[in-house]
């Protein structure tokens, strides 16, 4: 499978932060998490999913392991908000500039509030949307974080 650079991995390397990139088949039509965590050789709780939530006008990234739920309670307690809900994946595109499936913490089109959850603290490297379907960027979770000014917090059911 090729490798195409996106914006993600662009934005990386302009900190220069590193990363290694897993690209897998997509043809099959299985882009959940755990099919692409499988696809790429790694444990499901290493290979986290980006999850974009909303309150009113607010959007909000968060992070999560591919085989867990997102607790919306503790995401809208992180935010700061009262009640959050997930935004309609047909407003992905429009507010993140990528699609369900392929949708990166990196390199969104406005840096929104991101949340991490706290399991990713733990571990060496952390997989990621590379910010296109069929590819996954493996980065150490403090330095992503620091990319997107995240928060590491409990997120998840």
């Amino acid at each position: 499978m090729q490798v195409t650079k996106t914006n993600a991995m662009r934005m990386l390397d302009a900190k220069k932060i590193g990363y290694e990139v897993f690209a897998y088949d997509n043809e099959d039509g299985l882009i959940h998490g755990t099919a692409v965590a499988e696809k790429i050789g790694k444990a499901a709780e290493t290979v986290f999913k980006t999850l974009v939530a909303h309150s009113g006008a607010n959007l909000y990234v968060f992070v999560i392991p591919v085989a867990e739920e997102l607790d919306l309670k503790k995401a809208a307690k992180a935010a700061g908000e009262k009640k959050i809900e997930m935004l309609p994946v047909k407003d992905l595109q429009k507010w993140t500039g990528y699609i369900r499936g392929g949708c990166s913490p990196v390199g969104m089109k406005k840096l929104y509030p991101t949340f991490i959850d706290s399991s990713a603290e733990g571990l060496n490297t952390m997989a990621v949307s590379a910010g296109k379907i069929g590819q996954q960027m493996d980065v150490a979770p403090q330095l992503l974080a620091e990319v997107v000014h995240a928060k590491f917090t409990e997120l998840i059911k």
